[in-house]
């Protein structure tokens, strides 16, 4: 019997499930099917139409933005390699042309003639001059450091002599590569009136900063511009440390035909910005006479990677750029931002994290050149020869996009970095997601509003039974809606109207109730209590420095009441508290509770007060005029008994259940010992008060009372 029953058991509840979304699709209206199915069948073909799209177009778009960073890379690059093999070809016809084999031979000669010159004390105090007016000021530029020209000076006659005579003379280099004769009749100056055209020509053709010869022992024999290189060593002279002596050493060794050695940028003291140079060796074939060194331009390579700064016209945009790094993770050629705002650079670069002296090295030398480092993942792949693009920050602190290579360039292990913000390289598909939303949303947009407008009149007298239900639950409870029908809706719209009415009535009647409790709460105890007793707050104390306290008492009181009925006694009590109470708010003092006959007070207890004392003892005078008067009214005696304390009290409610506000502390206790161990009426103060206002009231002693530190002095104000 069990194994009949289960299967009906478990397939009876479909058949009421049915029956169920029958029943509420039912009390669905077709209008409604309808809207409901047009806004679906919209929303969802806007929707994956938009979805697909978007997957489509910006996944092309991100491919033509890194396809174009690579191929502005891959021809930035093959434009320096053609540049530098152009340069090398034209160096080993000019290194194995006889002109140059010439011109190292006659140099070379000359040298070796002046090495018993003399020069005057005049002429080598120039050489001084020069080197300290001209030298130390390019290095400073160059390094920011001071050098010492006495280890730089020639040392040798030929040195010397020629220095004196193609050097000193000429602070402006380009009119030393111009001099080609200091008529002195020597073999160097007939070599340099004969060949000086020859390399003149070949540094401004070529723009290279400078040509040296070198004869086979090192000697620099000749340069164009005469610097102070002219006539030193490179193998043991002042400037021996740097690429161009090694870079000598391997071109005497070659025995290639065509050899041509290429150094990296690296400081040379005699110029003044980084330098490369191009070696090759002079002489015929299979005999070597010397080596001919050009100092190679960093402009020529800045000119290349700058697009001579035409960066938008490249296709580099507002904020690409190519550039070069070594292998030591220095730039090899000058940053963009650097040419176009150098300050604006200075302070990307720091807040990147570069250090504050490197980019300050950049301003001082006038480029980017060995000094900004690159250490980045782009760098660290092309320095392993891999080729490819990433998306990381750069030097600047931007997320970039960049595409890296390596440099194909024989000697130099330089990378090549393309990169863009990837704000402005995405922005072609930025604009087309945005677009694409748009459009979408706004498709969507129409279709909603299209149905909704058709929705709303159903809904319109809800939405009005909607907005008054908010109004009464934000607190106005004075909402009457218009009734604009005789159905279902007009009968709800008059119950509605019924019901914020009776909610008003009570509304009202629970705020004066609230008005009334708070008066009466206000009259017990002070507003910040009240405040800490409305928020539940179950222990209420608080310690106050630096308050006066008042016990006062109305002395006689209890005579004349005593044979006056209640309410003709309990009428002078109100009258002179109420009196008492308003030249309490005009001083500042603060009832704590009355009595019968009593009245405590302080000053400073809920808003502190520099002159607390001043103030209550005027209360107290001013009570003592309060007595006067009714005294001169009434003809009755009244006295005022009054002890004034300051110092340390605390204060809070003492019941919870009665709602007792009650002040206590060793200054209200000595207070009610002065106001009640006091023979005669009057106002007594304490030692405390009686030294805070002995320079403006007068006091005459009055005995002693008992405190908590044994005998209290009091004084009584006259």
């Amino acid at each position: 019997m069990t194994s009949t029953m289960q299967p009906d058991a478990a397939v009876e509840p479909q058949p009421a499930a049915k029956r169920l979304r029958r029943r509420v699709l039912s009390r669905i209206s077709i209008q409604s099917k309808l809207l409901v199915m047009l806004l679906l069948t919209s929303v969802l073909s806007a929707a994956v139409v938009g979805f697909i799209g978007y997957q489509s177009g910006r996944s092309s778009l991100r491919a033509a933005v890194f396809d174009g960073l690579t191929e502005i890379r891959a021809s930035q690059a093959r434009q320096l390699e053609a540049e530098f093999s152009d340069l090398k070809n034209s160096l080993v016809l000019y290194s194995h042309g006889t002109t140059t084999t010439e011109a190292i031979q006659a140099f070379t000669a000359g040298f070796d003639q002046l090495n018993g010159a003399t020069i005057s004390p005049q002429q080598w105090q120039s050489v001084v001059d020069y080197y300290r007016n001209h030298l130390t000021s390019s290095e400073l530029k160059q390094t920011g450091e001071q050098v010492d020209i006495r280890g730089l000076l020639p040392t040798s006659a030929a040195q010397r002599y020629l220095q004196a005579h193609y050097t000193a003379p000429f602070s402006d280099w380009n009119k030393a590569i111009r001099f080609d004769d200091a008529r002195d009749g020597s073999a160097w100056s007939a070599a340099n009136a004969r060949f000086n055209e020859f390399f003149r020509e070949l540094v401004t053709r070529f723009e290279f900063e400078d040509a040296l010869l070198l004869d086979t022992r090192g000697n620099v024999v000749y340069t164009a511009y005469k610097g102070v290189d002219l006539g030193t060593n490179i193998l043991n002279g002042p400037y021996r440390e740097n690429e161009l002596s090694e870079a000598y050493q391997k071109a005497l060794a070659s025995n290639v035909v065509d050899y041509v050695g290429i150094t990296d940028f690296g400081d040379y003291l005699p110029a003044d910005e980084p330098t490369a140079w191009m070696v090759s060796p002079v002489g015929p074939p299979g005999r070597v006479e010397g080596v001919l060194a050009l100092q190679f331009p960093i402009f020529k390579i800045n000119r290349t990677m700058t697009a001579d700064k035409q960066w938008e016209a490249a296709g580099m945009g507002r904020t690409g750029e190519t550039f070069l790094v070594g292998p030591d993770d220095l730039m090899r050629s000058d940053s963009r931002l650097f040419l176009e705002d150098p300050q604006r650079f200075k302070q990307d670069v720091v807040d990147a994290g570069t250090p504050p002296d490197v980019a300050e090295d950049s301003i001082r030398q006038g480029g980017t050149t060995l000094v900004q480092p690159v250490a980045s993942e782009a760098t660290r792949q092309a320095q392993r020869g891999q080729t490819g693009t990433i998306v990381e920050k750069d030097y600047l602190g931007q997320e970039t996009l960049q595409a890296y290579a390596p440099v194909d360039l024989e000697g130099l292990h330089w990378s090549i970095i393309a990169k863009i913000d990837t704000a402005e390289a995405f922005a072609p598909v930025a604009r087309f997601t945005r677009t694409l939303v748009l459009s979408t949303a706004v498709i969507i947009f129409v279709v909603c509003v299209a149905a909704m407008l058709l929705a709303r009149m159903f809904v319109r007298p809800i939405r009005r039974l909607e907005a008054g239900a908010q109004q009464i639950s934000s607190g106005d409870y004075k909402v009457n809606l218009p009734v604009l029908s005789r159905d279902e809706f007009g009968d709800l719209t008059v119950a509605f109207n019924e019901m914020s009415r009776n909610l008003a009535i009570k509304e009202e009647l629970l705020a004066e109730q609230r008005r009334e409790n708070d008066r009466l709460l206000l009259s017990l105890m002070p507003e910040p209590v009240v405040q800490r007793y409305r928020e539940g707050e179950e222990t209420i104390a608080q310690d106050h420095q630096n308050v006066t306290v008042i016990f006062a008492d109305t002395v006689g009181l209890d005579e004349i009441t005593h044979d006056m009925s209640s309410d003709d006694a309990l009428s002078i009590v109100n009258k002179l508290v109420r009196q008492f109470d308003a030249a309490a708010e005009n001083l500042g003092i603060e009832r704590v509770r009355t009595l019968r006959n009593g009245y405590l007070a302080s000053c400073g207890l809920s808003v502190p007060r520099l002159d607390n004392v001043r103030r209550t003892v005027d209360f107290a005078v001013e009570m003592q005029r309060i007595i006067d008067r009714f005294n001169a009214e009434t003809g009755h005696s009244l006295k005022l008994r009054a002890g004034i304390d300051t110092g340390t009290v605390s204060s809070g409610l003492v019941d919870r259940s009665n709602l007792a506000y009650d002040m206590w502390g060793a200054a209200v206790n000595l207070a009610y010992r002065v106001q009640s161990g006091s023979p005669q009426p009057g106002i007594y103060v304490t030692s405390r008060v009686y030294d805070a206002m002995r320079d403006t009231r007068d006091f005459t002693p009055a005995g002693d009372v008992g405190g908590d530190d044994g005998a209290e002095p009091i004084w009584r104000l006259t």
